[in-house]
């Protein structure tokens, strides 16, 4: 049998670094795995002197469909904390999603923080439809191109979930406070022409265009470094420390949110209708 191909594919050519998230027969959902590789490779991206610019994108029909629910339940869960109550019983499946969530919410917090933290140009080519985190990185970027093929769906109250990614903050902030409710309260679901009339996507391609986007990203990467470097660090560096505020203040309530029975009883309900498919 041949090797596993990795979930995140990391390529550099004559200062463009892509990311390409790669899991496709899972619509790319995010996993333990692709959250640890999508962190390294920005923290590479970030320190490499040869990368002028990142791109992220997907692979196959989706940019991302968000967390995958399914990997809750798999048994890798890292020897419990001190901060892991005693009263949490590592044995029945309540347990394990709360010590799996204690794991998952410390390390979104940390990807996050590396997003807003990133300290070169990066753009987005949203391939297809984007959910939850794939959509919620997007106000994180400096620029969003999106196939006219991309929906936007945030599914968090759905989901017995709360906001995160700083999109408490900044989606109303883009779409003001009404676009904004509709998306995170009450789990609208959104066309690429949308988001660009909010302000979330920067332009839409017809779907069999989008390559268009590239020749002019290499472009852009003949531009003198330091000076891209620099004005991203100017335009970022006036709301960077307030996002992690935002951050941490999401994540902690995100860990409550993971610990109630509302969550739990979402993930039950996921995992039997999918093992009934």
């Amino acid at each position: 049998m041949g090797s596993q191909e990795p979930f995140l594919i990391n390529t550099i050519e004559n200062g463009l670094r892509i990311l390409r998230f790669n899991r496709p027969k899972k619509y790319n959902a995010f996993n333990g795995d692709m959250y640890n590789s999508f962190m390294e490779a920005l923290l590479e991206a970030g320190a490499d002197p040869k990368t002028v610019i990142t791109v992220v994108t997907g692979t196959g029909k989706y940019f991302s469909s968000g967390n995958d629910l399914g990997t809750f339940m798999k048994a890798e869960e890292e020897e419990p904390s001190s901060s892991v109550s005693d009263s949490i019983d590592p044995d029945t499946d309540e347990g394990k999603i709360a010590l799996l969530r204690k794991k998952g919410v410390n390390r979104f917090e940390k990807l996050i923080n590396v997003l807003i933290d990133f300290p070169k140009p990066l753009i987005a080519v949203v391939n297809g439809p984007a959910v939850g985190v794939g959509v919620t990185i997007l106000p994180l970027v400096d620029v969003v191109y999106a196939s006219d093929r991309a929906t936007f769906l945030t599914p968090f109250v759905k989901s017995a979930l709360s906001p995160e990614g700083c999109s408490s903050y900044l989606l109303p902030r883009i779409m003001g406070p009404g676009k904004a409710a509709e998306m995170l309260l009450f789990n609208k679901k959104i066309t690429a022409a949308d988001a660009k009339n909010y302000g979330l996507v920067t332009e839409v391609y017809p779907h069999e265009n989008l390559h268009e986007v590239w020749p002019m990203i290499r472009e852009w990467t003949k531009l003198p470094p330091n000076s891209l470097h620099n004005a991203k660090a100017l335009i970022s560096s006036h709301k960077r420390d307030f996002l992690k505020k935002v951050n941490q203040k999401e994540c902690d309530q995100l860990a409550l949110t993971l610990s109630g029975g509302e969550f739990i009883t979402s993930v039950m309900e996921f995992l039997n209708k999918k093992s009934k498919l």
